[in-house]
C-alpha cells in the first residue's frame, strides 16, 4: 500500500481535506449558484457501515464534494441546507467514495482529492480516448467491500457523466453480496453550472438540487441484472425515465 493509500483511510487526514476542500467550494455551491436539497431526513439514524449512496453522475468531483458538504451538514443537524459552513469544523469523515483511476490520477488537484477517501476503481467505460467495456475486476470489488465493512460508500452505477448510460453489473454484485442499506440519490443541474471535471463555472447562478430518496427496499436473493435494473429506476436514469428527462433533451441539443 502506498502512502496517499495509508493517509486517506486516517480520518484526521480527510478531515483536514474535507475542511480544505470544504472552504473552497462552497461559495460555488451556495453562492455564485443556488443549491436545493430535499430528503436529508432519509439519512437520519442510519448506521456507521455498510451503508452505500447511489446516484447519477454529472461532473467527476463536484458531485462528490456537494454529497460531503450535505453529509457535514446533516451531521451538525441542518435538514435540507447547508447554511454557514461551521459544519467544516467537525466534518463528517465516515465516508468512501467510487472514482476511476484514470481520473484521479489526472492532476494534482485530483490526486489531493484521493486522501478525501477515493476508492479507485479501473474505469469500465473509457481507455485511452476508446470506449470499451470490461468485466468485473475482482480487486476494486473487494476495495468497495471493505469500505462498507466500516463505512459508508458513494458509488455512481453509469460510471460516465453521459446521461441515461447503462449501469455497471458490478454495483448489482456489491449490492446482492454485501446486503447494504441503498440511499438513492438523484443530482441535477451540475452539467449546467460546471464543466466536466466540476471545477471550473459554466453557468452562473445555475439551481443545483440534490434528491435523496428512502432507502430502497430490496429483495437480494434477486439475480443481479434485476437488482441494477431497481437502482437505475431508483436514480431515474433507466430507459422509462429517459424521454422525460429535460436534461436528456438539453443535452442531445448541446450536441
Amino acid at each position: 500500500m502506498n502512502l496517499v493509500e495509508r493517509l486517506k483511510h486516517i480520518r484526521i487526514i480527510r478531515s483536514i481535506v474535507y475542511s480544505i476542500v470544504g472552504v473552497l467550494t462552497y461559495p460555488g455551491l451556495a453562492i455564485v449558484n443556488s443549491i436545493k436539497i430535499e430528503g436529508t431526513e432519509n439519512l437520519e439514524g442510519l448506521p456507521k457501515k455498510n451503508v452505500l449512496i447511489v446516484s447519477n453522475h454529472q461532473t467527476y468531483f463536484a458531485d462528490v464534494i456537494v454529497f460531503i458538504h450535505i453529509f457535514c451538514a446533516v451531521k451538525w443537524r441542518k435538514k435540507n441546507k447547508l447554511g454557514i459552513p461551521y459544519y467544516l469544523l467537525n466534518p463528517f469523515t465516515n465516508i468512501y467514495f467510487v472514482a476511476a483511476e484514470e481520473t484521479m490520477n489526472g492532476s494534482w488537484i485530483s490526486r489531493l482529492f484521493k486522501l478525501a477517501g477515493a476508492l479507485t476503481v479501473k474505469r469500465t467505460w473509457r481507455k485511452s480516448g476508446t470506449e470499451v467495456r470490461r468485466g468485473l475486476d475482482p480487486s476494486d470489488t473487494r476495495k468497495i467491500n471493505r469500505a462498507l465493512e466500516k463505512s459508508w460508500v458513494i458509488t455512481f452505477p453509469q460510471g460516465t457523466t453521459k446521461p441515461f448510460a447503462p449501469g455497471r453489473r458490478g454495483t448489482g454484485y456489491i449490492i446482492k453480496n454485501n446486503q447494504p442499506i441503498v440511499i438513492p440519490v438523484v443530482i441535477n443541474g451540475f452539467w449546467r453550472a460546471f464543466n466536466k471535471k466540476g471545477l471550473v463555472f459554466k453557468k452562473k447562478g445555475s439551481l443545483l438540487s440534490v434528491k435523496f430518496k428512502a432507502p430502497m427496499e430490496i429483495d437480494y436473493n434477486l439475480p443481479v441484472n434485476d437488482i441494477l435494473e431497481q437502482v437505475m429506476d431508483a436514480i431515474e436514469q433507466s430507459k422509462k425515465f429517459m424521454l422525460k428527462g429535460k436534461h436528456h433533451l438539453i443535452n442531445a441539443l448541446d450536441k
